[in-house]
């Protein structure tokens, strides 16, 4: 690395930060500049994680995304004569079979999340919301949720695993290791695997080129609310940093974007809209839970997915009926009754639109 001008941190003692992708603390080292002349934003570094993560953002994809950076003088040479020398050519991304894929739409009786989303808009949405946003099912941990990441081009770049708590929709976490997350390409022993992540939906974009984006932090957030507020196109990068990189905000281009990000994280995302404005049509920043978020809410992290499910939906009220008198439900099976289902997307209960405030 010494041959290079902007090259990992390796200074004593070495500073480590949490990783933007998989949010592991102190598994991510940031690239530098030896000469002083460019400092890199977060996000352009690489985690240890080669194999579970891969996240890795370098310096010349930062530099073919923001070419200024480029022209910046020193004593008459510019960083773009002397680009040469100091990085690396970056291998183009690698992608996963669609027929793994394919694959995985199946054994849904095992998936916490769709439990979950079943539990909430009933078996048919679940299974069309599942579909619609490719999502899988793993068997890892005796039964897990796998979000395919499917590109504008159709091209399968990730499969991010995850698991759930089918009662409550709460990601399962544990003391020693956090919360559960993997990708399909480590659980397939694809050791040279080259991970490059797109945003969560981006498939989408082909489908409803006239709709506004809303931007969410979680991939169950942007399934949820695409079911209360379908004026939308809902898509997720994957965490507070996630996908909120240069790279993969240019399948934007062009778009109406609104970013909606969960509690905590309003001044980071509003810090990331110069990023988007050369890229995007517009880009506007919600205020809406900021405004409206108690004390309680705002230590938990409270995300529009929660607030949207603050009321319950008709199959939850049922569902809690049930369970409250079990003779409902034997009433119910004896009598081969069924409950009433429709196609139409659920009613949105904020206000006729959410509270936005553009930077």
């Amino acid at each position: 690395m010494e041959d290079y001008r902007f090259h990992l941190d390796n200074k004593k003692p070495r500073r480590k930060f949490a990783c933007p992708s998989c949010h592991r603390q102190k598994c991510f080292t940031p690239y530098v500049d030896d000469e002083g002349l460019v400092t890199f934003p977060e996000g352009v570094g690489i985690c240890d994680h080669v194999n579970s993560c891969g996240y890795h953002f370098s310096p010349s994809e930062y530099f073919r995304d923001h070419p200024e950076a480029l022209n910046r003088q020193d004593h008459g040479t510019t960083c773009r004569q002397r680009i040469n020398r100091s990085t690396k050519h970056d291998p183009k991304p690698d992608y996963i079979d669609k027929e793994t894929m394919n694959k995985s739409f199946c054994k849904y009786d095992t998936n916490p999340l769709f439990l979950f989303l079943a539990y909430v808009f009933g078996e048919r949405k679940a299974m069309a919301i599942c579909r619609r946003y490719n999502v899988g099912t793993a068997n890892k941990w005796g039964g897990s949720t796998v979000y395919w990441q499917v590109d504008k081009d159709g091209n399968v770049r990730a499969g991010k695993i995850m698991l759930y708590a089918p009662d409550t929709g709460h990601r399962v976490k544990d003391e020693r290791y956090g919360a559960r997350v993997n990708w399909v390409h480590s659980e397939l022993k694809m050791h040279e695997f080259h991970l490059q992540q797109c945003l969560y939906g981006e498939h989408l974009l082909t489908l409803h080129p006239d709709k506004t984006v809303m931007l969410v932090e979680s991939e169950k957030s942007a399934l949820i609310a695409s079911q209360f507020v379908p004026e939308y196109l809902w898509m997720a990068t994957g965490g507070m940093q996630g996908c909120f990189n240069p790279r993969a905000l240019r399948a934007l281009k062009g778009r109406d974007v609104i970013l909606f990000p969960d509690l905590g994280a309003y001044d980071v995302w509003k810090s990331k809209i110069p990023m988007l404005q050369p890229v995007c049509k517009s880009v506007r920043i919600s205020s809406f839970l900021e405004e409206r978020a108690t004390e309680e809410q705002r230590r938990n992290g409270l995300d529009i997915a929660d607030y949207l499910l603050m009321e319950p939906t008709e199959r939850m009220v049922f569902h809690d009926m049930c369970k409250r008198n079990p003779g409902l439900k034997l009433l119910q099976e004896e009598l081969q009754l069924e409950l009433v289902e429709d196609d139409s997307p659920c009613r949105c209960r904020p206000p006729p639109c959410f509270s936005l405030a553009t930077s």
